[in-house]
């Protein structure tokens, strides 16, 4: 089992929360940018997702063919294998989101999606170490869903029955699919490091999703602020936000990982409201301090329990 707060040193810990925080905060760029892609220049979501992915992961290939490190990777079926995985997760993560958006109001599938991801991680934790969840644990999930919660709303919507519970289940099967990345990759495969593991994972799950994506097209807009907008978008929220996701993976407690990546949300309403125009709620504001909170609660709760190990 990865690192917990009472087994890895206060340091290395803080250092993984705060990689998987700004893995949040630069995902949170992400939503903005694909929205202007979409509504300015006429960009699909499905070929946003797909150009995210297949920039990400012939950049990082590139580099890691011209710096020499693709050939010196130790290639065993353990490495190949966690591989695979990342490159279904990634297209899995991304067909299942982008089917809720087609099904349901973006804010209420994003709700679930993201809001789910502490749950399960939390769920995820405790049966991997067969044991039940601790206060520890507990508190600042409590506290990120509800501060979610509060920061989105709760979006109406007038879809028929089937096609919400549709969109519900493509929403959760999206923040399952993500949970699952996490958990998976909080153990290290000998040889295979984190700039490798996200970007060749990347290129596989944007090849996975090619064939579909083909199909609803894939034109991309010639204009020089679009072609930019999709090179930020493939670069930075991707990219960048990986390599510290898989990185910070490795080193952060249990509850760093469940709650370490809320910080996406609160980012892209911050942006949202600054560049786009969006007007927060009061009770966004509420939830955006709660959001807050959560994330400032981690690396004291992780302080606590080490203080109550030490003294047991």
């Amino acid at each position: 089992m990865a690192s917990s707060p009472s087994s890895s040193g206060g340091g290395t810990a803080q250092r993984g929360f705060a990689l998987l925080v700004l893995a949040g905060v630069l995902w949170g760029t992400g939503g903005p940018a694909a929205a202007v892609l979409q509504t300015d220049h006429g960009l699909s979501s499905m070929s946003a997702a797909v150009y995210r992915l297949l920039i990400a992961g012939v950049v990082i290939t590139l580099v890691l063919l011209l710096t020499g490190r693709l050939h010196r990777l130790a290639w065993s079926r353990p490495l190949v294998g966690r591989l695979v995985l990342n490159g279904v997760l990634h297209a899995g993560f991304q067909l299942l989101y982008f089917a809720s958006l087609a099904l349901i109001p973006v804010g209420l599938a994003t709700l679930v999606k993201i809001g789910s991801v502490p749950v399960f991680v939390t769920v995820g934790v405790c049966l991997l170490a067969r044991r039940r969840p601790t206060v520890v644990l507990t508190v600042p999930v409590v506290l990120a869903v509800a501060g979610l919660a509060l920061l989105a709303g709760f979006p109406s919507t007038g879809a028929p029955p089937a096609q919400l519970a549709a969109g519900l289940a493509c929403a959760l099967g999206a923040g399952l699919t993500f949970s699952v990345m996490g958990l998976v990759n909080r153990r290290p495969v000998e040889g295979l490091d984190a700039l490798s593991n996200a970007g060749l994972g990347m290129l596989l799950g944007g090849l996975l999703l090619l064939p579909g994506a083909l199909v609803f097209g894939m034109s991309a807009p010639a204009e020089a602020p679009a072609l930019g907008l999709l090179l930020f978008l493939g670069l930075v929220p991707t990219v960048l936000a990986y390599l510290a996701y898989f990185t910070g993976l490795r080193t952060a407690s249990d509850t760093g990982v469940a709650v370490g990546t809320i910080a996406e949300p609160l980012t892209a309403a911050l942006l949202s409201a600054a560049l786009l125009g969006e007007q927060m709620t009061a009770l966004g504001l509420v939830g955006a301090v709660v959001l807050v909170v959560s994330m400032g609660a981690e690396p004291v709760v992780r302080r606590v329990e080490r203080r109550r190990v030490r003294t047991s």
